[in-house]
């Protein structure tokens, strides 16, 4: 069974038509939340940034929330194969003892411990990921406004409530309650602002720690990070929220083939714009926007041939509860099945055959 589904916009189809997919045709990787969805990712992260991107010399922008902006940091590293070999036995391994009588992880302990992750990965490091000569790195994070401005315990679930029926009615009206808020290493956004109110602040050595733990920060699993330095204050959140999958306005260069293509390894053929959106079916379509896009996403019928039947995600936490080593192994496997996904991609793009692409 073929593990890998390859879909492509209409443009990005012509363009493999007529030049195939080369690694100076990549202009954008972008990088969707999901939490340990993002564990089947891995073995294509470290082929696509390891020997095959090293054969091209052009900028590439890389975009990502929430897990997604963990790792595109980590392929900023000057070794990107062991950082994403290392992310993914950090994230396999994490782990939340509960004391005493205590009966869930608080969110504060989460983001304690999450800090302290990020501090001992990126720590004396952060210079390589600013300052790569090629990837220029976008960390999304969703900023709070008006009830959602400063985290509280009864403001936030108010907040959210309102978000969420903003959102329904109207994917822009989310921006009454959060905005996209860019922390960028270099140059300008490789994506169109005008759908959803956004900000872009540079990404510094003073703020990449808060910015990374920001978009990672899932409302009420951890605590919101507040007052970002060198951005507006007030609450910052998962990226997810406001760009769940990342579906953007990318702006890729129209007259040549080098850095046309936008090329994302995602865990699903559908790009949903946000959060909120994942139970509004309406919003899963392709739109125009997707139209350089290439989609790398696994085969739902190899996907049944995972462990439960599964990809990893956030409900293991609670099924496997203080089991560690039995989630462990579950994630281990999903992880290790995943190398097919990798090897796949290394033949097609060797020969890379339109007719094996699907649409979006």
């Amino acid at each position: 069974m073929q593990a890998l589904h390859i879909h492509a916009g209409p443009k990005a189809l012509a363009h493999i038509r007529e030049h195939g997919l080369k690694p100076e045709h990549i202009g954008i990787i972008p990088a969707a939340a999901g939490g340990p969805k993002g564990l089947i990712l891995g073995p294509l992260d470290r082929v696509i940034f390891g020997p095959w991107l090293a054969q091209s010399r052009q900028p590439v922008h890389l975009v990502g929330a929430s897990i997604g902006a963990w790792r595109m940091a980590s392929a900023c590293l000057h070794d990107p194969v062991a950082a994403f070999e290392r992310l993914e036995h950090d994230y396999i391994h994490q782990h939340y003892e509960l004391a005493p009588g205590q009966k869930r992880v608080t969110a504060e302990q989460v983001s304690r411990e999450f800090g302290r992750n990020l501090q001992a990965f990126y720590g004396g490091r952060i210079a390589e990921v600013l300052q790569h000569p090629r990837y220029r790195l976008h960390v999304v994070t969703s900023h709070g406004r008006h009830l959602l401005r400063r985290e509280h315990p009864l403001a936030t679930p108010l907040g959210y409530a309102g978000a969420y029926l903003s959102n329904a009615l109207a994917r822009p009206a989310l921006g009454a309650w959060l905005e996209r808020v860019v922390f960028s290493s270099q140059g300008p956004l490789p994506f169109a602002t005008r759908d959803f109110r956004t900000r872009q602040h540079p990404l510094t050595e003073t703020n990449f720690m808060p910015a990374v733990q920001a978009s990672c920060s899932i409302p009420f699993a951890l605590q919101a990070v507040h007052d970002i330095p060198g951005a507006a204050p007030g609450a910052y959140w998962d990226g997810g929220i406001t760009d769940y999958h990342l579906h953007l306005d990318w702006q890729t260069p129209g007259d040549r083939a080098e850095g046309r293509i936008v090329l994302y390894p995602h865990f699903q053929r559908q790009v949903v714009p946000g959060w909120l959106d994942k139970a509004l079916q309406w919003r899963h379509r392709p739109s125009p926007c997707l139209d350089h896009t290439v989609v790398l996403a696994p085969n739902p019928q190899w996907t049944h041939t995972l462990p439960n039947a599964k990809l990893p995600c956030r409900k293991d936490f609670m099924t496997y509860g203080q089991d560690l080593a039995a989630r462990v192994k579950v994630w281990n496997a999903a992880a290790s099945a995943a190398r097919q996904l990798a090897d796949e991609f290394a033949d097609w793009v060797s020969n890379p055959v339109s007719e094996r692409i699907l649409p979006l």
